[in-house]
């Protein structure tokens, strides 16, 4: 009897019904667009319906995933799966973009914090807290990637060397992004950089070789053993259903958070830079967690700096496109100097959190710097926006945000400097990747398993 609730139909069958009070709600308020947290359903619904929804579709979107690895290369799927779960961030930070295209010189700053502020979510808190996830569940697991060390924290989750050309490629769109302010905004240089960045990116990884060298279990597994036609179904079906559930839910989570939040007496923009983006990140997170739960750490990870990379690229690159099309003219999204500062900080996280990286490993204890500075510094703006006045609290936010991005960059130069070896090997893996999938040379492209 109970072979029968463990049957992986059963599991899908749980997931959809988890998304039936969203879809419920959204007919019934007339379609995308129409669901407002405080006009046609509570605060609170909002974010339970919502919240239930983008669990449901995290595991859908996960298990599509996984059963495309059988027909592309795992690297990939990956990355499909990354645009999808960030996709309502793009969303929100497009609909800024819009704003600010139609005169609003708040919407681009606007834009500039939510990207920034899910950029430096995705590594403070979802870098990390998987990481120190994944060195606690491997005790029950027996996660191969996870290495027990003697010392202090030592613990690490060690990465396949195939994420190298992923980092590579996020190292070039951070080293890009610390010039980004020094033209006081997004332009359509930047577009054409960061945008044709991700797109040879794409072209790296969808060029790499089918690899089947990892047994999977559970949903994948049983849709795995489908002939390719009923096979491919699944995962178009999955990529798609759990993508409009994301795209949709997420703005009125969000929505129902920041109403929450404003009870308690959160700032409003402050719930803009952080509380949206946690809610848009979350279905990331969720399927990142899942892969961890089933000792796929690597992939996991491999998730985690795919979301990166996309949101480092195609997501600031499309702000200046989405910008122009609403101005009706090729124009630059322009920010003030505190945006300008929230842009180097972030790029300073991402250089510290790669140099951590150059090595292929991730130690409890670098996990708990990342999430340590990242608490650290958001909590001092908070009180300091919660203290001083709005002039005085501009200007003292801006001085942490500097002191921060300083401490990043000290210890991201330090780490490549002692690093320098792995870094010239990660540079050199990366390089073959890429001449390998563009015909270049000889070799086989490498993608983590």
């Amino acid at each position: 009897m109970l072979d029968r609730f463990r049957h992986p139909l059963v599991a899908v069958a749980v997931a959809l019904l988890l998304t039936v009070p969203w879809i419920g709600t959204f007919v019934a308020s007339g379609g995308y667009g129409t669901v407002h947290p405080g006009e046609n359903i509570t605060a609170g619904m909002a974010v339970l319906v919502g919240g239930l929804a983008i669990v449901g579709a995290a595991f859908l979107l996960a298990w599509a995933a996984e059963t495309a690895e059988k027909d592309v290369p795992q690297a990939f799927a990956i990355a499909v799966l990354a645009v999808l779960a960030v996709a309502p961030e793009y969303a929100v930070d497009a609909l800024y973009a819009w704003e600010a295209g139609a005169g609003s010189t708040e919407a681009a700053n606007l834009a500039v914090a939510n990207m920034t502020g899910a950029n430096r979510i995705l590594i403070g808190l979802g870098w990390s807290g998987i990481a120190l996830f994944t060195i606690y569940r491997a005790k029950r697991t027996d996660d191969p990637a996870v290495e027990y060390r003697s010392g202090f924290l030592t613990d690490a989750v060690t990465l396949d060397p195939g994420i190298a050309t992923e980092i590579t490629f996020l190292l070039v769109a951070t080293a890009y992004a610390f010039f980004i302010p020094l033209s006081g905004g997004i332009g359509p240089l930047d577009t054409l950089f960061l945008v044709g960045l991700f797109v040879l990116y794409i072209l790296v990884v969808i060029r790499g070789d089918v690899e089947h060298s990892e047994e999977h279990i559970g949903v994948p597994a049983y849709f795995q053993q489908y002939s390719k036609v009923p096979r491919i179904a699944f995962i178009l079906f999955g990529f798609a259903f759990s993508g409009a559930i994301i795209f949709t839910a997420v703005h009125p989570f969000a929505e129902g958070l920041e109403q929450l939040g404003l009870q308690y007496g959160i700032p409003e923009f402050f719930m803009i830079q952080w509380l949206a983006p946690l809610a848009s990140e979350s279905p990331e997170l969720i399927v990142v967690a899942y892969l961890v739960n089933k000792a796929r750490s690597t992939a996991g990870f491999n998730a985690l700096i795919s979301s990166k990379l996309n949101q480092w690229t195609l997501l600031i690159g499309t702000l200046a496109i989405v910008y122009s099309i609403s101005a009706g003219a090729i124009g630059t999204l322009s920010f003030d100097s505190k945006q300008a500062a929230e842009i180097w900080i972030t790029a300073a996280q991402s250089l510290f959190a790669i140099a951590i990286l150059t090595n292929l490993e991730i130690s409890t204890r670098e996990a708990l710097v990342l999430l340590v500075l990242f608490a650290t510094q958001v909590l001092a703006e908070f009180y300091v926006i919660r203290t001083y006045a709005e002039a005085t609290a501009s200007t003292i936010s801006i001085s942490i945000l500097y002191a921060y991005t300083a401490v990043y960059v000290v210890l991201g130069v330090g780490l490549f400097v002692k690093r320098r070896d792995g870094v010239r090997e990660l540079l050199q893996r990366s390089v073959s990747n890429a001449r390998s999938a563009i015909g270049i040379g000889t070799g086989r492209t490498e993608h983590a398993d």
